[in-house]
C-alpha cells in the first residue's frame, strides 16, 4: 500500500473512532467572550497589523486511556507549531503556542486558513485545518483541539 494512502486511512479510521461529543478541532469564539491571557506566541514575516488577527488556545485530548466518571480527563494545553496560510494556500506566518498552549498574531484583515503542524512522520496528533477571518480591530479567538490518539 502506498505510504500516502495508509496515512489517509489511518487519520479516517482515528476520526471515525473518535467519540461523540468531544469538541470540534477547532471552535472560532465570539469576540464579547474573554481571550485568553498574554502569551509568548511569536510570528514572523507579517506586518504589525494595528489591533486585529488571532489569539486563542491549542489543547489535546484525551489524555488519559480510559475516562471515568469520578475521575475526569480534562484536554491539557499543547505547544506546537502553527502556520496561517492564505485561501490559496500561501503561507503568511508561522508561529508557536506557548507552553499553555497559548498564541496571540497580530494579522491583516481578511479570510485565511490555519494549518495546525503535525510532528515529523507521525500522523497523531492531528488537528484539522480551519478556515477563520480576522474583521478589523478586532482578535479573532480560536481554540484548537488536538486529537491525541489515545482511545
Amino acid at each position: 500500500m502506498k505510504p500516502t494512502l495508509a496515512l489517509c486511512l489511518l487519520i479516517l479510521l482515528v476520526s471515525a473512532c473518535a467519540p461523540k461529543g468531544q469538541p470540534a478541532p477547532f471552535n472560532l469564539v465570539s469576540p464579547s467572550e474573554t481571550p485568553p491571557s498574554s502569551s509568548s506566541g511569536t510570528s514572523s514575516g507579517v506586518p504589525p497589523a494595528s489591533g486585529s488577527g488571532i489569539r486563542g488556545q491549542v489543547l489535546i485530548g484525551p489524555s488519559c486511556p480510559v475516562v471515568q466518571v469520578d475521575n475526569p480527563c480534562p484536554d491539557q494545553p499543547y505547544q506546537t507549531t502553527l502556520t496561517v496560510l492564505t485561501l490559496d494556500g500561501q503561507e503568511v506566518t508561522r508561529f508557536s503556542s506557548d507552553a499553555e498552549g497559548k498564541f496571540e498574531v497580530n494579522l491583516p484583515p481578511g479570510d485565511y486558513v490555519l494549518h495546525p503542524d503535525l510532528p515529523a512522520g507521525r500522523p497523531i496528533p492531528f488537528a484539522a485545518d480551519a478556515q477563520f477571518t480576522v474583521i478589523p480591530d478586532e482578535f479573532t479567538n480560536i481554540i484548537v483541539t488536538y486529537d491525541s490518539g489515545i482511545r
